[in-house]
């Protein structure tokens, strides 16, 4: 018994070490999230249609959760989210190479073998697709995993990159033809780091998800996992990083997945455009349960990184209320939280959530949000409605 408390206080105190909520976690009550319970029940909410369900995954589609099923802090392999642009390829893994080229001391190749044999990290990371939105997915583009493998930093140092290296490109292994000014070219799905962003400890190449070889859909036998990024930086099917001293300006970096949004360029107002990179501060609630005349809220956050200050609901035009954290989480997983709803009455209701870090930044309202024209970063606060 004394074991498992001191295994307890070691987990939490890690926990806060991590990031997740100063000062809040050691003081939570026993935390809770599974299967729905003997006579708990989903409500449903009314901005959903009736009939709404998740197709059922297929080859070459994209596939996503239904939030309200969210039930554990790991997604199983087969429910977390798939975005693709060039298909889905089967790279022939017995003969698998990475190379590394470019920029650096030492150009090399690495077998599976190879990779496998080196001291392997984990991380718990979740991350959601950069078009992830409210409106007809209702958050669904979005997952946690625990990720094993290699760390990035590791092989970048082996290899040495060169003082003029400046961009670190990722190519999958998965193609298309695109048509540029009437001329067909084939170009394979790639994103770019600078290198201090690709030098960060937790950058991984991993080779496992939640404890299994890495799947299929998810980038078998390599992809590249960027924590705090959206999920467009995970590069699958890695098949070379090369090292350069100019910006990348391929399609997923300078033409696909760039928010264009109106900001202020010293005293003038312009049009800016971004690459999607680090993932915005967002929260959303995503799932009401409800156990004779108790009711529960359910929610998930997801950050950069930096650390939380708190995560609140609103009941319709009542206060914030401080929801609960699962302890669990980490610096780069989700948090999913939880909120025990009272005397709930009957009638038609709104519930919102909202998440501040520890810098102070709230996830901004609808209203808040910088006038863009693109469909990502969709990271505003997200009401939603059911009747009791």
């Amino acid at each position: 018994m004394h074991d498992e408390k001191m295994n307890r206080r070691t987990a939490l105190k890690k926990t806060l070490n991590t990031g997740l909520v100063a000062g809040a976690v050691a003081s939570m009550p026993p935390w809770g999230l599974s299967a729905l319970a003997q006579g708990e029940t989903l409500v449903p909410f009314s901005d959903m249609p009736e009939d709404y369900s998740r197709p059922t995954a297929q080859p070459g589609g994209t596939h996503f959760l239904d939030t309200r099923q969210i039930s554990s802090f790991y997604t199983d392999n087969k429910d977390f989210y798939v975005v693709q642009h060039y298909g889905q390829p089967e790279l022939d893994v017995a003969n698998y190479k990475l190379s590394v080229t470019g920029m650096v001391d030492n150009e090399r190749e690495y077998s599976l073998a190879d990779l496998r044999s080196r001291s392997q990290v984990q991380i718990d990371a979740g991350f959601e697709c950069g078009g992830n939105r409210a409106g007809g997915l209702f958050q669904g583009l979005i997952g946690n995993a625990r990720w094993g493998g290699v760390s990035l930093r590791s092989i970048l140092e082996e290899c040495g990159v060169q003082a003029d290296g400046k961009e670190i490109v990722f190519f999958g292994g998965d193609s298309g033809t695109e048509n540029i000014r009437d001329t067909d070219v084939e170009q394979n799905f790639a994103r770019s780091l600078h290198v201090e962003d690709a030098m960060r400890d937790v950058n991984m190449l991993a080779l496992e998800m939640n404890g299994e070889a890495l799947p299929q859909l998810h980038g078998r036998p390599v992809r590249l996992l960027i924590p705090g990024f959206y999920g467009v930086a995970n590069v699958k099917w890695l098949t070379q990083i090369h090292v350069q001293n100019r910006r990348y300006m391929g399609r997923f970096m300078g033409r696909d997945y760039v928010t264009l949004k109106r900001e202020a360029v010293g005293s003038e107002e312009r049009w800016v455009e971004h690459s999607v990179t680090r993932t915005q501060l967002k929260s959303s609630v995503v799932r009401v349960t409800k156990l004779g005349n108790r009711h529960k809220i359910t929610g998930f956050v997801l950050n950069d990184g930096t650390p939380l200050r708190s995560v609140e609901v609103k009941i319709d035009n009542g206060p914030w209320q401080e929801a609960q954290i699962d302890p669990q989480s980490t610096q780069y997983s989700w948090k999913l939280f939880t909120l025990d709803w009272n005397g709930a009455g009957r009638g038609e209701h709104t519930l919102v959530s909202r998440v501040t870090d520890a810098n102070g930044h709230v996830q901004p309202t609808v209203e808040q949000m910088p006038e863009k024209v693109s469909r990502w970063e969709n990271y505003a606060q997200f009401p939603r409605t059911l009747v009791i």
